[in-house]
């Protein structure tokens, strides 16, 4: 049941991962309490769920989130990337090219866990007055008017837009007939918070590995998150070991800078995709997040890419609210589609190119060349972090 009754609503959103709650809270935090939004999604009868992720937030995410209120404490700051190219077992891994950050010493991204991220997100929307719906939406019909969402065991609900934030596999994008470009990789993410011996320094480390990139992300203390992407056959043979020889393992390819590697939480192990809709928009809807793209987690971009879409179409339906205009409208959404199609497209071609450079050993010396003209050209890498941080 609806925690608010205040039915016709302005926005519904399917969803309360982060990309769904964030909308909710821009979108009051923009409006106010006059624009009525309701989140639906079964989990929201449920604890936030742990899965042991972290992300890296672009500094322009983290200003979202601190203005939002919904910024968590533990945030680590990211001083910098080493980028190394190299064999697993070779005695030397020479590094390729290094990111600081920004010229205005501000952290270019910070590392924050997901769970956190979604739980301080639900606690604002509560005090905020957002109505969270525990509910799985069955159906939805757009009309001229609105659209109406069907539940199972509630009354309909009508709203202006629909907004699916319900993940890759996205129920609101397939209702809405939108198609998509989607596959497989043949990779897995293994996962996992790690304590070592050594400090980061709040430097995030990615090897490129001949079985995939294994990256080391500075959490706060002697922490570091890992992302460690391995071909399927080998991931489920580490995925099945046990912590002994999973560390093992891990301190292998992490090399000495750490010291001795120990387990602070769960593992985890993520099958890998690409995904890009082909509209953004459909009758009476709007994609966000993981609904419309989801990409390689080499870049660290996933995540950051869903946030510009919270933005974007923030600032789009505050503008047609004030303007008195029809917030599913076609020509209101189609704002939303041109402003964000280029830049995810970019991103995601940009990520696949780069998993599938890296990934045979043949592209080795053209790629190593590529990296450190990178690193010799200051300029470059300043607009490289620009690009990095979203600002």
């Amino acid at each position: 049941m609806i925690n608010r009754p205040s039915p016709p609503f302005d926005v519904a959103i399917a969803g309360a991962g982060v990309a769904g709650l964030a909308l909710a809270l821009a979108l009051v935090d923009e409006l106010g309490p006059r624009l009525r939004v309701v989140v639906v999604d079964p989990a929201l009868d449920r604890p936030v769920r742990d899965d042991g992720r972290a992300s890296m937030i672009a500094a322009d995410g983290r200003r979202l989130f601190e203005r939002l209120g919904a910024w968590p404490a533990s945030a680590a700051p990211v001083a910098g990337l080493r980028i190394t190219d190299s064999r697993l077992d070779d005695a030397i891994r020479p590094t390729f090219l290094e990111l600081g950050e920004r010229a205005d010493d501000e952290p270019f991204a910070h590392m924050a866990f997901d769970a956190e991220l979604r739980a301080a997100l639900r606690s604002r929307a509560e005090v905020a007055g957002i109505a969270l719906a525990p509910l799985a939406l069955r159906a939805h019909a757009a009309s001229a008017g609105g659209v109406t969402l069907a539940f199972d065991g509630h009354e309909p609900v009508r709203a202006a837009v629909l907004i699916g934030a319900d993940g890759a596999a996205s129920a609101v994008r397939t209702r809405a007939r939108i198609a998509a470009h989607a596959f497989p990789y043949d990779h897995v993410a293994l996962v996992a918070t790690l304590e070592h011996d050594a400090p980061h320094g709040g430097v995030a480390v990615q090897h490129f590995l001949p079985g995939g990139p294994f990256a080391m992300l500075p959490l706060g203390g002697n922490r570091s998150s890992l992302v460690w992407s391995e071909r399927r056959d080998a991931a489920r043979t580490v995925a099945a070991s046990d912590d002994a020889s999973f560390l093992r393992e891990v301190e292998r390819r992490a090399g000495p800078d750490y010291g001795a590697i120990r387990l602070a939480g769960s593992r985890g192990a993520f099958p890998l995709r690409f995904l890009l809709a082909r509209s953004f928009v459909g009758d009476r809807v709007a994609l966000v997040g993981d609904a419309g793209h989801v990409v390689h987690p080499l870049a660290g971009q996933g995540l950051n890419i869903g946030l510009r879409d919270v933005m974007a179409l923030t600032t789009i339906l505050a503008t047609a609210a004030r303007a008195g205009e029809d917030l599913g409208s076609p020509a209101t959404l189609a704002r939303y589609e041109g402003a964000r199609r280029f830049d995810v497209a970019s991103v995601a071609a940009t990520t696949d190119a780069l998993y599938r450079l890296f990934g045979h050993e043949a592209t080795r010396a053209a790629r190593d060349v590529g990296m450190g003209l990178v690193d010799r050209a200051p300029g470059l890498k300043r607009r490289i972090v620009e690009a990095a941080s979203g600002l």
